[in-house]
């Protein structure tokens, strides 16, 4: 089975509690050790896996994922990571280099709407905004991920977008899944018209390439290849997470064909792109991504 593309959940621990996370890995316990998950990013690596997309949970609190970042760039992925900022400073400091993706969520331009949905108190899209542009700095990309809920669906976020100016800008039809997120997203709950009206408002972006990439639940149904922190696979059917056995016991193949993704279904929602981020200049490359540059060129790596 082709596997191009993977989001791996590293973690489950998150310092927020947004009440649509499908991510919450109620059942789980703990994560990889760090040598189980170079093993695992080996595997993805030789089984033909080019971009690798970090999440959570919040990914940046993995107390090591500075170093299980820098080993997926040593292996030569296309890396991103999905976050919403909780100790990204420190991994911009130490592997912005490591990085060619960031993908940040904000689901309103609304302060207390990002309040409501449990993305904490405060100003998060300010402390976000101020984390894009050091992030744009360093020469990352950019992504914006934005669920649409009750909440937010009549809102127009144009004024946002144009100030992010994203690379790609992802918008997500709030979606249920039963022992993730129920008892609260019930009432955060859209239908498929009012997803599609909050992405035709939108769609003037498109004549300044910030157009909103739509992914309603149908689309997002098996078209993501997802491991959980404890190395499975894992996927949505008919509203339930399923989970395969543990891919460093049975292998990409088979863990993967006991969940429910399908590359088509990948490819058809816009999931293969250009991915491949452009050089960036030394100026910005921490010491140590110097010494690893120096140190491949010397192997003939």
């Amino acid at each position: 089975m082709k596997i191009v593309a993977v989001n791996y959940h590293i973690y489950k621990p998150c310092n927020l509690r947004c009440r649509f996370c499908f991510a919450t890995f109620r059942d789980v316990r703990e994560s990889l050790a760090v040598d189980d998950a170079f093993r695992l990013l080996r595997l993805l690596r030789d089984a033909g896996c080019k971009k690798l997309t970090f999440a959570g949970g919040e990914p940046t609190l993995h107390p090591r994922f500075g170093e299980i970042l820098a080993e997926a760039r040593r292996l030569g992925f296309v890396t991103c990571v999905i976050t919403n900022g909780a100790r990204l400073a420190n991994i911009l400091e130490g592997h912005a280099s490591d990085l060619d993706w960031l993908g940040f969520s904000i689901d309103s331009a609304r302060e207390e709407a990002q309040a409501a949905l449990g993305r904490g108190s405060g100003a998060y899209v300010q402390k976000t905004l101020t984390l894009i542009d050091e992030a744009r700095r360093r020469g990352v990309r950019i992504k914006l991920n934005t669920v649409v809920t009750r909440l937010t669906w009549e809102e127009d976020m144009s004024e946002l977008v144009r100030r992010v100016r994203p690379a790609r800008w992802k918008v997500f039809q709030v979606l249920a899944v039963a022992g993730q997120n129920d008892g609260s997203v019930e009432d955060l709950l859209i239908d498929r018209d009012q997803f599609r009206a909050f992405v035709a408002r939108h769609r003037h972006l498109e004549a300044e390439a910030l157009g909103p990439i739509a992914e309603d639940n149908e689309a997002m149904t098996d078209s993501y290849a997802m491991i959980d922190p404890l190395g499975r696979f894992y996927g949505n059917s008919g509203g339930f997470l399923v989970a395969s056995a543990p891919i460093l016991d049975v292998g990409i193949a088979a863990a993967l064909a006991q969940v429910g993704f399908v590359h088509e279904r990948l490819a058809a929602r816009g999931g293969v792109y250009a991915w491949e981020p452009a050089p960036r200049p030394e100026r910005l490359l921490r010491p140590a991504a110097l010494v690893r540059a120096a140190q491949s060129a010397s192997d003939g790596t």
